[in-house]
């Protein structure tokens, strides 16, 4: 069966009535979290259990943004205060080898802390570079300004999330980094040339094209289509991300409720399913809005399920044995030994 390319968010710590007849009816493929629905262990795992219950799907996946440093939704103290990525972009270029060991031990302790609560996609790590004189949306969530640190890294966490059975999701493709504007609150328009472009922000995307799950970046690119921005763009969705590229994995877009987008929230979401994203996202959990996308969103296609299902294929049968405590001590120790 196939269900409505829709990843939705919800409103508060619990499951209203209203918004649980709603997914049951609407059926979208998953949900996404924020810090607003993340207060302790019980209340989370209650929440994406019944989540999960409104759509009569134990599989039904659940996204979050746990990144580290600004961007993390469980926050201490409940949770562990998670290093910004650029730690170990610095670590890097002083012991590759103790980073790419130190991302990958970050990454599985984010997945351990996820799936105890029933969180089993996170929408990391940014593979975007970081840029002298950009906006301050990427900063520290990137790993660097190096394209080589970025991949490595990149690749590690990765490999750290799926060992842990959260499946990685690589954002924001094809590139934020150049982006002077937060595009959660204007539309950035990036007028790099192709080339440039191909030489340095497209490459780790290019390298790490066989990872499961990847995420759009709601940017203008004039040198490739100067009127729609990525995320709605089929220019950018199919000539670059999938072709030059050569990514096939499941594509979310952005979040639509996002500032850089305009129209109707019902046309972004048509809109990003139409220049070929596999679903989109609508975070901000007013109900009234998502029921306005899925009167007109179409369920997955079929090219969709094929890639969702291998996707889901990419995680372990049980993921890798980890020693939570020991691993948190391992982990500080080696960030300790650079200076920030």
């Amino acid at each position: 069966m196939a269900h409505r390319a829709l990843i939705f968010g919800c409103e508060g710590a619990t499951l209203g009535d209203a918004e649980c007849e709603f997914f049951r009816d609407a059926d979208p493929l998953g949900f996404i979290l924020f810090a607003r629905n993340c207060e302790n262990r019980d209340q989370l795992s209650k929440l994406t259990a019944d989540l999960r219950q409104s759509v009569g799907r134990d599989e039904a996946p659940v996204l979050m943004d746990q990144e580290g440093g600004r961007v993390q939704r469980m926050k201490p103290p409940e949770w562990r205060n998670i290093p910004a990525p650029a730690r170990f972009g610095d670590l890097y270029s002083k012991d590759p080898q103790s980073a790419l060991k130190a991302v990958r031990l970050n990454a599985q302790l984010i997945g351990a802390e996820l799936r105890e609560v029933g969180v089993d996609v996170n929408c990391s790590p940014s593979l975007d570079l970081k840029f002298d004189g950009a906006s301050q949306v990427i900063g520290d969530r990137s790993f660097s300004a190096n394209l080589e640190t970025v991949t490595a890294l990149g690749k590690a966490a990765a490999d750290g999330f799926l060992a842990s059975g959260v499946l990685p999701v690589i954002k924001h493709m094809p590139g934020h980094g150049r982006a002077m504007v937060d595009s959660h609150l204007s539309l950035p328009v990036v007028e790099t040339a192709l080339d440039a472009l191909k030489n340095t922000d497209f490459e780790p995307f290019c390298t790490l094209n066989a990872l499961p799950l990847g995420m759009t970046a709601h940017i203008v690119f004039t040198a490739i289509d100067a009127d729609h921005p990525g995320t709605v763009s089929e220019k950018i969705i199919k000539d670059i991300i999938r072709d030059h590229m050569g990514f096939d994995g499941f594509l979310f877009s952005d979040d639509l409720s996002m500032e850089a987008l305009d129209g109707a929230i019902e046309d972004r979401a048509t809109n990003t399913l139409a220049a070929g994203a596999d679903a989109a996202l609508h975070c901000n959990g007013k109900l009234d809005e998502m029921k306005r996308i899925a009167e007109k969103a179409p369920e997955l296609s079929l090219k969709s399920q094929d890639r969702w299902q291998r996707a889901q294929a990419a995680l372990p049968n049980v993921p890798e044995t980890l020693n939570f405590e020991a691993g948190v001590e391992e982990l500080t120790a080696m960030l300790e030994s650079v200076v920030t």
